[in-house]
């Protein structure tokens, strides 16, 4: 059964009492070559889109219309009558006009740079956007109306009939069509946010309060949610670029935009009494983070009235078939233009192929009742929100249908009451079940609030303790607890050794995020992994387990740390750290060694270090967004810097511990948007420690003898290969999502992409600290630095392949002599997989 028939069939059993015209077809001209970008308006309406790059449209209405007007620049305009509702696969024929055969704009091919009308009205765009929209009040606030939509589409009667859907079939009485693709779909996920957004331009600050929220669906797992509003972050067309799924699109509005996109002046019309003058717009060029489209503009203002935008089928974006975008602007006054209704629906698939099955992602928003100029205090910009106001999520029938700007239509409001009783069904549990698993690492117990976990990291193994499992859970009473306690067990088939960690964690005030934890831990680990001390007493070090490696991965230790730590957070982002934490460190090895010298041993040295510390730290995480109100939040965006700063102690008076030390740790770690050149990911680190201390406690610059490609680490290093008390680190990696690929013919159907990176370090150790650690033991590691010049190593990586597989070819730059560094991997392969747009 075809979509065609299917959609038949569902209109005619559940929608019949609505009243809708829908058309889809194809427009070609004489020699049957496909009409790109022609207008399809129904007559009497401004209800219209345009053609694709392939001719193909489809529009639809919410009445009924009795005719189709086909136009564009060049060819004669042809009406069209439509004797039913329904139009499926129409082909149209366009006549070149007689009178214009002399002056025939086609809209293909490039279009010239010079003497074009459309370039003319696009630049006057640009010295006009900052006087368009908020930008021209020092205070603003509107009503903000957000409707967010996850569905099933390409709904067929393979797909009805599939095993995955048996005892739930009454789901498919709410299939509907969509009106950009005319594709069929099954809404599954619905959200509704209601919010008052508050904005200064003078201190440059703004703030949205939610008034109310309601969904359906997936509506417990905080996950989905906050993956959807990144997902759909917040834009402006008049921005160079347009960030979506972590890609740069380039802006049809942008200055680039001329190197980029062929403009054609279409049309010019009366648009709320606004004359307005019509371009289209396409990619000069394939595989690229480009649009295709059309908008109106102002002749007086030069504001956007309505803009129109949809992906290259080409674009270099992974798991995406089609992003489609509209906006519509409301004047409010001869000079005013503000954002009036936003539209961005996408679709998820597997494959790019037209019949493939995928899920649309849609969000419309809704913006009235501006005010300007009504300041308020600094203060109401900076206050946080601490408690969870279960009203805000309970809203009543009365209120949605006083604040919603759009109302829902016939099938909407049915999702809601499908979707409350799909979660009824056991069948369907099980399915949402297996998603949150996988999503969260975690199995959930329904009858205790107890979760099993993580999955992820059951299975292990290294060279001491050979096959190693590990059972592990949390306490879990829902994703705002106030308390949490963390626990594994472990065992090591080789060692035949158990292995254990218990932590727990409790806020004591949501205003500050005041939070106290502690934990003990006993287990192996390759702690020659990071520079960076970690704060996590559970945490370990996936260079701890590996499979396979470029060596034997056998230098482990055995660690035994308790810890205590009190977190405050006083300013939002900014988080201070008193904590405090006891270890003895012994080689897990007989085939290596921490052995230090010590005078009051019998035998001249000792092999395990006793030590306790004090640290304070402080770590500040700009714009970044955070969700949840209990001891454990999630971070809701990815393109924050990270800076830390921490003054550790070591105090032998303390627990007849072994060594006097103090030790200074910075580190900065920052995405960059390049634009249309992708993203660089930069980190540098430094440290000092002041004092003699072991091998277990000085830096060691981290080797990573996997296959693995693992950021911040040096590929072509061996854990231990250099050692330091003094270190200053950078790593620069560079990811041009296809930006130089995609300009070459063979490689462009392929949607690779180049990534470029380059590592180095400087290290010295002083003699004290060689001295201490120069005992007799054979299996004692010499300490070397990279003192004489930075080491450093580069890398060329090819992402992408088959669309989760990367390959980085790593290249030692330098301490490669065969004589003084006879072991020195000068080249080797790293690898990884992911899912990533």
């Amino acid at each position: 059964m075809n979509i065609r028939l299917l959609f038949i069939i569902f209109f005619l059993g559940f929608f019949s009492a609505i009243a809708q015209t829908k058309v889809s077809g194809y427009v070609f001209d004489d020699y049957n070559e496909p009409v790109s970008f022609a207008n399809i308006v129904f007559k009497g309406s401004s209800e219209g889109t345009i053609t694709d790059e392939n001719g193909k449209f489809y529009l639809e209405s919410a009445e009924i219309w009795s005719a189709l007007i086909i136009s564009f620049i060049g060819y004669e305009t042809i009406e069209i009558p439509l004797e039913k509702k329904v139009n499926y696969n129409l082909k149209f024929t366009l006549k070149e006009e007689a009178a214009q055969l002399d002056a025939v704009v086609i809209v293909s091919g490039k279009q010239s740079k010079k003497n074009n009308p459309a370039i003319d009205l696009l630049r006057k765009i640009w010295e006009h956007k900052r006087r368009n929209g908020l930008n021209l009040y020092k205070q603003y606030e509107y009503d903000k109306y957000e409707k967010v939509e996850f569905d099933i589409n390409t709904i067929d009667s393979a797909l009805i009939k599939s095993k995955l859907f048996r005892g739930m079939e009454f789901v498919f009485n709410e299939v509907d069509t969509s009106r950009v693709t005319g594709k069929t779909y099954l809404p599954m996920f619905i959200n509704e946010a209601v919010s008052k957004v508050y904005g200064d331009n003078v201190i440059n600050k703004q703030k949205e309060v939610l008034k109310g929220n309601k969904n359906s669906g997936f509506s417990d797992n905080q996950v989905v949610i906050d993956f959807v509003d990144d997902l759909y972050s917040d834009y402006n067309v008049y921005d160079n670029y347009l960030k979506f799924f972590d890609k740069s699109f380039v802006s049809p509005l942008s200055k680039t935009g001329i190197n980029t996109y062929n403009y054609v002046l279409s049309d010019s019309a009366f648009i709320d009494n606004k004359w307005c003058y019509n371009i289209i717009y396409y990619p000069r060029r394939k595989n690229e983070l480009t649009f295709k489209g059309d908008f109106w503009v102002a002749d007086s203002t030069y504001a956007i009235k309505e803009i129109n935008l949809q992906a290259s089928k080409s674009a270099n974006i992974n798991w995406v078939k089609d992003i489609y975008i509209e906006q519509e602007f409301e004047v409010l006054n001869d000079s005013l233009f503000l954002v009036k209704r936003d539209y961005m629906m996408s679709d998820f698939a597997l494959s790019k192929k037209e019949k493939s099955r995928g899920v649309y992602g849609k969000r419309t928003t809704l913006f009235n009742n501006y005010e300007f100029d009504k300041p308020l205090d600094k203060k109401f910009y900076d206050q946080e929100v601490y408690n969870y106001d279960k009203d805000v999520y309970d809203r009543d029938d009365a209120f949605w249908a006083e604040n919603r700007l759009e109302d829902l239509n016939k099938d909407e409001k049915g999702v809601y009451k499908m979707l409350d009783t799909l979660k009824t069904v056991k069948k369907f549990k099980r399915l949402y079940n297996l998603g949150s698993i996988l999503s969260s690492g975690y199995i959930e117990f329904n009858t205790l609030p107890l979760d099993y976990g993580p999955i992820f990291s059951t299975f292990g193994f290294n060279e001491v303790e050979g096959l190693r499992l590990r059972a592990g859970g949390r306490t879990y009473f829902g994703r705002n607890d106030l308390w949490r306690l963390e626990g594994f067990l472990a065992y090591g088939f080789r060692d035949d050794k158990f292995k254990y960690g218990i932590s727990g964690k409790w806020l004591l005030d949501k205003k500050n995020r005041l939070i106290i934890s502690g934990g003990n831990r006993r287990d192996v680990e390759q702690i020659g992994a990071s520079l960076t001390t970690s704060t996590d007493v559970l945490g370990r070090s996936l260079a701890s387990s590996s499979v396979v490696g470029t060596g034997a991965n056998d230098k482990l230790t055995s660690i035994n740390l308790t810890s205590l730590a009190v977190e405050l957070e006083p300013w939002r982002n900014v988080i201070f750290r008193l904590g405090s934490n006891y270890r003895t460190l012994e080689s897990a090895s007989p085939t290596f060694s921490l052995d230090y010298v010590d005078a009051e041993s019998p035998t001249g040295f000792a092999s395990e270090i006793k030590q306790f510390e004090t640290s304070l730290s402080i770590s500040y995480f700009p714009k970044r967004k955070m969700t949840g109100f209990g001891v454990e939040r999630r971070t809701a965006n990815d393109d924050f810097a990270r800076i830390f700063a921490q003054i550790s102690r070591g105090d032998k008076t303390v627990f007849n511990s072994d060594f006097d030390y103090t030790k200074l740790q910075l580190s900065y770690i920052q995405p960059w948007q390049v634009g249309g050149f992708g993203r660089l990911y930069t980190t540098i680190e430094a440290g000092k420690t002041f004092g003699e201390v072991p091998l277990g406690l000085l830096s060691v610059i981290p080797g990573n003898q996997s296959y693995f490609s693992i950021y911040n680490t040096f590929s072509q290093l061996d854990f231990y290969e250099f050692v330091s008390d003094t270190y200053a680190s950078f790593h620069l990696e560079h990811n041009f999502n296809g930006r130089f690929f995609s300009r070459i013919p063979f490689l462009r159907k392929f949607n690779l992409r180049e990534i470029l990176s380059i590592r180095g370090v400087w290290g010295e150790i002083s003699q004290g600290n060689i001295d201490l650690n120069t005992t007799n033991s054979p299996n004692s590691i010499p300490l070397v630095a990279p003192n004489n010049k930075p080491y450093y190593e580069y890398g060329l990586g090819v992402g992408n392949i088959f669309k989760v597989f990367r390959i980085d070819f790593n290249f030692r730059g330098n301490y490669k002599d065969k004589v003084l560094y006879p072991d020195a991997r000068k080249f080797g392969v790293t690898g990884t997989f992911g899912f990533y747009f």
